[in-house]
């Protein structure tokens, strides 16, 4: 019965693809429509603790009023681009721990913006919840799902994000826009997602005899969410396989939050997680969760993630973990966000040195609706198996994305970008 969880588990989430290094056909994929930046206004920041000005990363940057959000990249800064109509609105900047804050948009400067949190220091009352342990408290979880997430499929605009790094070169970067058909946890049915924009750029020969690819693109983020695919994570087996703990409690703004643990039991020998869960106590609604995977065992470890290798190299992660968000809206929360980081070391039998590669893949929900009242023209419907730098267009034009709001890059990555498009006009003022 494990082993079957375990391997259908592999079919999923995470998925790496590595291969002899060559030449790719690549499947050329874009957009090219003009955008009137008339109609919007771009705002750029950060988000900080006011007392320790720490940057929070991730925090959620949502439009007043609308569906409208971006987050925080991991060095907490955010751009977010605003309909010319919705600028008499407020951002609504909340963050786990904090005290959400309201900004009206009229007082935001085009970039430089510092939005300070407050943390929640309200003396928490005693808490009441009609559950006596950690494991009702997580079988509540799952029997609330319905009035905490809806039953309705939802119309999502995500921005996804890939990267591969060869020690601490970039080597592959990934970004595209997609159309989420968004099913409930009710049903078997797997997401649709077409991709509506992209762009890409890999330097195959940084990559010297590999060529490293992730498998699975938006999908690896989609099936991050733990309340339409529990399964993945714990099925419903999940208290033969893991223990759950209350570790502390929390707020959320002015909400009390319940910490809870888990990490697997010591006599299950397949790899599993351990993490934490952040739960509403008034409505037993999962709001955000962090989990990693133990790689103690590093052959079983590596057979989660490979689907082919060169002969005489051994390929196993060094660090798997994961995080994902919901937002509330309306009563019911969504998914908003998730992220996964994964660092893998690859051994040579005939080398002295190996390589280290990592991955991150990211994906945010920047705009929703209940009903598909508007289709997206010139779309490309994706599968669960796709490499998505195998799809989209090599990475170029600095206004790519016009209207559409993305997770603003980080330093290392705008870096990045720099060179490839130096590199591009260069290739271009050659030919």
């Amino acid at each position: 019965m494990k082993t079957k969880l375990h391997l259908y588990f592999r079919g999923f989430i995470g998925l790496v693809f590595i291969m002899l290094a060559q030449m790719q056909t690549e499947a050329r994929f874009s957009v090219n429509n003009l955008t009137d930046s008339s109609s919007f206004k771009q705002f750029k920041g950060s988000v900080l603790d006011s007392k320790t000005k720490n940057e929070l990363i991730f925090a959620s940057i949502t439009v007043s009023g609308t569906s409208i959000s971006t987050i925080s990249n991991s060095e907490g800064n955010f751009s977010i681009k605003i309909p010319t109509e919705k600028q008499n609105s407020s951002l609504i900047i909340s963050f786990l721990g904090y005290n959400n804050k309201v900004v009206p948009i009229k007082e935001l400067k085009p970039e430089k913006n510092v939005l300070y949190l407050e943390p929640s220091n309200t003396m928490l009352e005693e808490v009441v919840v009609n559950v006596r342990d950690a494991k009702n408290i997580f079988l509540g979880v799952l029997s609330s799902r319905l009035q905490n997430y809806g039953n309705e499929p939802i119309q999502m605009t995500g921005f996804y994000r890939e990267t591969i790094r060869k020690r601490r070169t970039y080597v592959s970067l990934s970004e595209s826009i997609v159309n989420i058909q968004k099913q409930p946890f009710s049903t078997v049915k797997q997401e649709q997602i077409d991709l509506f924009k992209g762009r890409k750029n890999a330097d195959y020969i940084k990559l010297d005899t590999v060529n490293f690819k992730l498998q699975g693109g938006p999908f690896s983020a989609l099936f991050l969410d733990l309340i339409k695919y529990p399964n993945f994570i714990f099925s419903e087996h999940a208290f033969d396989l893991y223990d759950f703990s209350l570790e502390d409690i929390t707020q959320n703004n002015d909400n009390q939050v319940l910490v809870l643990a888990f990490k697997q039991k010591p006599s299950n020998e397949n790899p599993l997680y351990y993490g934490k869960m952040y739960i509403d106590v008034k409505s037993l609604a999962v709001i955000s969760a962090t989990f990693h995977l133990n790689v103690a065992d590093k052959a079983m470890a590596g057979l989660q993630f490979t689907r082919k290798k060169p002969v005489g190299v051994d390929v196993y992660p060094t660090e798997v973990r994961y995080q994902v968000n919901y937002r509330q809206e309306n009563g019911q929360w969504i998914f908003a966000y998730s992220r996964g980081d994964l660092t893998f070391k690859l051994n040579w039998d005939k080398k002295i040195f190996n390589t280290i590669y990592s991955t991150s893949f990211e994906m945010a929900v920047t705009d929703w609706k209940k009903q598909d009242t508007k289709e997206i023209q010139n779309t490309q419907k994706l599968t669960s198996n796709i490499i998505i730098s195998d799809k989209v267009s090599s990475l170029a034009d600095p206004d790519f994305w016009g209207e559409y709001n993305i997770i603003e890059p980080e330093k290392s990555i705008e870096s990045a970008i720099r060179k490839i498009q130096r590199k591009t006009l260069n290739e271009r003022s050659i030919d």
